[in-house]
């Protein structure tokens, strides 16, 4: 220090000694910036506050169907702005693949977050967020690396082990298939057949519409077992199909098989069960989804779960399903589930967004003291 007076020395102490300590303090950034980039294939953007409160969530994103056009720098997410607002770093990886790309969201959030936490060591609190299918990737991330997060929150999330997500897409499938048989510009095989697969996506959901718009009564039932409204449904089956054949693809063959799956609730069950189409698993296929889309319930780490009302994507059937798994693991915590907001799929407004890390936040605060 030079030329420093005495006085001025008294005065350095006296701040020192009346601020709190640095081990209390959000780390220090440079005001209100976007940094981008690319991590092993993956786009990658991280938005600070101008007054940063220390914490950080991982932003996991939503489905993206393969051949979507991606804009560089990675943009942000519609919430990012409130989050940011409210103090908190948002970091969002793209992911390195398109599709039900989970597995390679979880691998490439958790280099996004060594590469914050390497940059901004002092970190105080770090939460994972994800919406739709980016929900899965929050929970598969609190259960297989918990050691790295103070908690997360899922919100609309397709939070379903990989079986159970294919064997719904399955169902939804082969229902489709015993409704409407033959129908114009669909393969005979079924749409989970790998000529499904090849269709173009914009063909897929015009032959689906055609066959529900022709057939009101099938469709009536078929929506109805589905949970969606009946001007939802082609939509809710070309979704089921895209996710259904990624999974094929991702895996290396059929990964679910319905041989001896009962169904209930397609109207005249005996009927159904007797002439739907029975599909055999590929098993190395169904090994390696039980594998790399596991989710088990046992959780170390708070986790709020929220859903919306009318969702076609996020049915109200899916809802109980993770706290199952959470209770027959003693999860500890056990998941909390919110009140349903909004209509639609990931109807959430910025605030309640917010709102829901805020109240994670507080939460882990309170613990602390």
């Amino acid at each position: 220090m030079r030329n420093a007076t005495p006085l001025a020395l008294c005065f350095g102490l006296c701040a020192a000694l009346l601020s709190p300590p640095t081990w209390t303090r959000p780390p220090a950034v440079s005001g209100p910036h976007t940094e981008t980039g690319a991590l092993q294939g993956a786009p990658w953007r991280i938005d600070y506050p101008a007054r940063w409160n220390g914490e950080v969530v991982l932003l996991a994103h939503g489905f993206e169907p393969v051949g979507t056009s991606r804009p560089e720098p990675w943009p942000g997410n519609e919430n990012s702005e409130a989050l940011v607002n409210a103090g908190y770093a948002v970091a969002q990886s793209g992911y390195a693949s398109q599709g039900w790309a989970v597995l390679d969201a979880i691998d490439d959030t958790e280099r996004l977050r060594q590469r914050f936490v390497a940059r901004h060591p002092d970190t105080k609190r770090t939460w994972i967020l994800g919406f739709s299918m980016g929900g899965a990737v929050a929970v598969a991330t609190l259960e297989r690396l918990p050691q790295h997060y103070d908690g997360g929150v899922s919100l609309c999330g397709a939070n379903l082990p990989g079986d159970v997500l294919a064997a719904e897409m399955l169902a939804s499938l082969v229902a489709f298939a015993y409704f409407f048989p033959g129908a114009t510009g669909l393969p005979e095989g079924g749409l989970w057949s790998p000529a499904a697969g090849a269709l173009p996506q914009a063909a897929l959901f015009e032959a689906v519409g055609r066959a529900v718009q022709a057939n009101p009564e099938a469709a009536a039932t078929l929506a109805r077992r589905l949970e969606v409204g009946v001007d939802e449904l082609a939509g809710t089956v070309s979704l089921h199909a895209l996710v259904f054949q990624q999974l094929v693809i991702r895996h290396g063959g059929i990964p679910v098989s319905n041989q001896d799956t009962v169904y209930v609730g397609f109207g005249d069950d005996t009927a159904f069960n007797a002439s739907v189409r029975r599909v055999a698993a590929t098993p190395a296929a169904q090994a390696r989804l039980k594998r790399e889309l596991r989710l088990t319930g046992a959780l170390r780490r708070p986790l709020l779960l929220q859903y919306n009302h009318s969702d076609p994507s996020v049915t109200p059937r899916f809802e109980p399903v993770y706290p199952a798994l959470a209770a027959k693991a003693g999860a500890s915590p056990a998941p909390r589930v919110l009140p349903r907001t909004g209509d639609g799929h990931c109807a959430f407004t910025p605030d309640e967004v917010v709102a829901a890390v805020v109240m994670q936040s507080q939460a882990a605060s309170a613990r602390d003291e």
